[in-house]
């Protein structure tokens, strides 16, 4: 009878510990940050701005990149100034590829003192996000560029903070994202990007996060990143992995941390010869610094 009991009492306790153990294995899994969902994608800045749209598409499939943020004024030619037919027909030429339409890269920016110049930006981008739900697009791109000298920064910072969420309560109508990239003259440094922040209402304006060299000033890279951590949306841009000195490993170190699983976008300045080459390179160092995060 007592070899019995404690022969139940063994399985039992290696029946739990087995759960235990599971249980265990399934909430680290659970709490690990999501590594495998970041997807690299491709910035029609220098590299694919010569290409048409097809073109862009297949060098996209050839390089095994998954999306791509098209660029304002680039041989794409997707602008407002096209049909409700041809829009659809950029939907459907992304939906049949498999490339996805991450957003759209405008210029629009709203620093300006001149109201004029500043309604026509704000009314611009109205325009564009109507362009980005017409096209399958999820956000637009836009940019604050300075804080002009002639005009107090805190009135400056206000005005942007105002611009954005007027455009981001448009654009919420269209079920898109404003993602403002860090960008420009004092604007990308990241204690002015908290203090626009800071006034942004809108919870659909997002921060873009540039991989500016900036980051790494004052506070360092995980300083300035956690300061303004809990508005960064989808997208990233970065330089190339290989061709900045930026400390990428921290960075998706500390993306991973946020569980982002949003686009990882290649902005490079840079003139390959091989540029879909350039871009599968780009894609296996990209592969390579996630697994060893």
């Amino acid at each position: 009878m007592k070899e019995t009991l404690s022969r139940r009492l063994f399985i039992q306790k290696s029946i739990t510990g087995g759960i235990g153990l599971v249980a265990l294995n399934s909430l680290a899994a659970f709490a690990s940050p999501a590594y495998s969902k970041m997807r690299l994608g491709f910035v029609t800045y220098q590299w694919g701005k010569d290409w048409d749209l097809a073109t862009l598409i297949a060098n996209c499939q050839k390089a095994g990149l998954r999306g791509v943020e098209l660029r304002t004024q680039h041989a794409h030619g997707v602008e407002t100034n096209l049909d409700a037919s041809q829009r659809a027909e950029v939907k459907k030429r992304f939906a049949d590829s498999g490339v996805t339409c991450v957003g759209y890269g405008s210029n629009f920016e709203y620093h300006s003192p001149d109201p004029k110049i500043l309604r026509q930006n704000i009314d611009q981008t109205k325009e564009y996000i109507k362009l980005c739900k017409d096209i399958g697009a999820t956000g637009i791109k836009v940019k604050p560029n300075t804080l002009p000298a002639e005009v107090p920064k805190e009135k400056t910072i206000a005005q942007i903070a105002a611009s954005l969420n007027e455009v981001g309560k448009f654009a919420q109508d269209y079920g898109q994202l404003v993602r403002v990239e860090a960008h420009g003259n004092l604007t990308q440094e990241i204690p002015n990007m908290k203090a626009i922040f800071d006034q942004v209402t809108e919870p659909n304006v997002k921060i873009c996060w540039n991989s500016n060299d900036t980051d790494l000033l004052n506070a360092g890279l995980e300083g300035n990143f956690n300061m303004v951590k809990k508005w960064i949306g989808d997208t990233v841009h970065f330089r190339g992995l290989n061709i900045s000195d930026y400390p990428y490993k921290q960075l998706f170190t500390l993306l991973a941390g946020i569980n982002f699983d949003g686009w990882i976008l290649i902005e490079a300045s840079t003139d390959p010869a091989d540029k879909v080459a350039a871009m599968k390179e780009q894609l296996s160092l990209f592969n390579k610094l996630v697994a060893e995060i």
